[in-house]
């Protein structure tokens, strides 16, 4: 099959249930840091979980439409920190590698969680 070498990472890494998995560990996770735990007291943790998926199965190359909120509108009232973010991203990158993704698949979506890392954070100016 030609198209083999351009395969997705939603394919590669066994599709919407692998990335399903990997969501609820890494959120599973976040909650377990407490610097970070205050970002969720009232919120819907199996809708986030279900926009969170939908995200990261597009961002892999899913053939899911993500619906959700644009990245800055729905960080933005949350003033997250750099170093809450760079806490996120640890967690993330670990849970990914944790997860059975190569290297370089984590540096790809490590690569765009950065990337997005203007609308993410948010601190507040004193």
């Amino acid at each position: 099959m030609s198209s083999e070498n351009r395969e997705t990472i939603y394919a590669q890494i066994g599709g919407f249930s692998t990335v399903r998995g990997l969501v609820e560990d890494f959120y599973d996770r976040l909650l377990r840091e407490d610097s970070l735990r205050h970002y969720f007291v009232g919120i819907d943790l199996s809708r986030l979980i279900r926009h969170q998926t939908d995200f990261v199965c597009m961002v892999m190359g899913g053939p899911v439409d993500y619906t959700g909120r644009q990245l800055r509108d729905s960080h933005r009232h949350l003033a997250i920190t750099e170093k809450d973010f760079e806490l996120v991203a640890s967690v993330l990158e670990n849970c990914l590698l944790d997860g059975g993704l190569e290297e370089r698949h984590v540096a790809e979506i490590i690569g765009a969680v950065r990337g997005a890392k203007g609308d993410i954070v948010s601190e507040p100016k004193h």
